[in-house]
């Protein structure tokens, strides 16, 4: 629509900052190359924005989880790069999979027996290891019908890399009998954290996704990240307020004294949960601090503007997104702080 006004919400996405952290994680990967899981719209940020800026820093290989991501991945990258994670449930995800060149990640006996019946062809075969959720049991390998299977990687997935536990190395050991008994051109276990368990966990190609974009699974990997988005939200009211009167809902916050505050254009419908408010977090203007006050509402959030006298309707207010400091404050996951973030930012 021509003529749409400008917007009171922003994500702004530094290039470099993801072009980095992918090099980065290549370069952690060692003799491995790492790929780039872009599921769930680039893991909130924009599929159509993330795809080119990671295949220009150097990804070959993109992840998805549903058929329906496909065509905003291959709009920027060939077909043969993208594997879908979810695998073909249908005869229709087959004919998809087919006339696109996209290859499915096959999960089950059942998607074996339907990608082959479909005319088979290039696939990903997952094998679960210990986070029983998708993939064949190990038990399943020496079925007949995956001896004429043309396996590009074999994958599975790791449950607990961001911690120190044996679950990792017997994962591991499930993974190496796995790879002795289904022929494939390539290996693939390691997500983010598991680029930080080191070489024997990298195999051929490398699966990271929250490390792209800011997250920090581990504390090793701390100076190798970059912060990716960074969120601003207009000021839409500043407005004076007397002791003793509520703000926002329920009255949960009352002015212990005159106060000036401002109402910024951002609510938990924008993905800034509840969480972030009842004094759990602050905006920032101009490097100065602006708490909130009260609960967050649908579409709006009130701070504290008493540091900031010039702040004006129309300003701009930072919202801290460090994805490691933010986890810390509200209690939500780094990958949850991406995912949820809302459809009005512009960007």
């Amino acid at each position: 629509m021509s003529g749409l006004p400008p917007p009171t919400l922003r994500l702004d996405l530094d290039a470099e900052a993801l072009a980095s952290n992918w090099r980065a994680l290549d370069r952690l990967s060692g003799a491995a190359r790492a790929g780039a899981a872009v599921k769930a719209d680039g893991y909130g940020l924009g599929a159509g924005k993330v795809v080119p800026i990671l295949a220009k820093a150097g990804a070959r290989d993109f992840f998805v989880a549903h058929w329906s991501e496909v065509p905003d991945i291959i709009a920027h990258v060939p077909a043969g790069q993208v594997s879908v994670l979810h695998g073909p449930l249908s005869d229709e995800d087959c004919a998809f999979a087919q006339a696109s060149g996209v290859r499915p990640v096959l999960n089950s006996l059942g998607q074996v027996a339907r990608w082959q019946a479909s005319g088979g062809g290039s696939c990903d075969l997952m094998v679960d290891t210990g986070i029983n959720r998708l993939g064949l049991p190990l038990s399943a390998l020496g079925d007949p019908v995956l001896a004429d299977l043309k396996v590009e990687t074999l994958l599975s997935h790791l449950a607990s890399a961001d911690e120190d536990t044996d679950q990792n190395d017997l994962q591991l050991a499930r993974f190496r009998e796995a790879c002795n008994r289904v022929p494939a051109r390539r290996q693939s276990l390691a997500n983010s954290a598991g680029i930080a368990l080191g070489p024997r966990f990298a195999f051929d190609v490398t699966r990271p996704g929250l490390a792209l974009y800011g997250g920090v699974p581990r504390p090793e990997m701390a100076g190798d990240i970059r912060q990716v988005a960074h969120l601003r939200a207009a000021v839409l009211q500043v407005r004076d307020v007397e002791a003793g009167e509520g703000i926002g809902y329920n009255a949960s916050f009352v002015a212990p004294a005159p106060m000036r505050v401002a109402v910024a254009s951002l609510g938990y419908a924008d993905g800034f949960l509840r969480c972030w408010g009842e004094g759990a977090g602050s905006l920032h203007h101009d490097g100065a601090e602006v708490p909130l006050l009260g609960k967050v509402s649908m579409d709006m959030v009130v701070v504290d503007a008493r540091q900031c006298p010039g702040l004006r309707e129309g300003d701009w207010l930072d919202v801290p997104y460090a994805l490691p400091e933010a986890s810390a404050l509200t209690g939500l996951t780094q990958y949850e702080l991406l995912t949820v973030l809302g459809r009005r930012f512009r960007r």
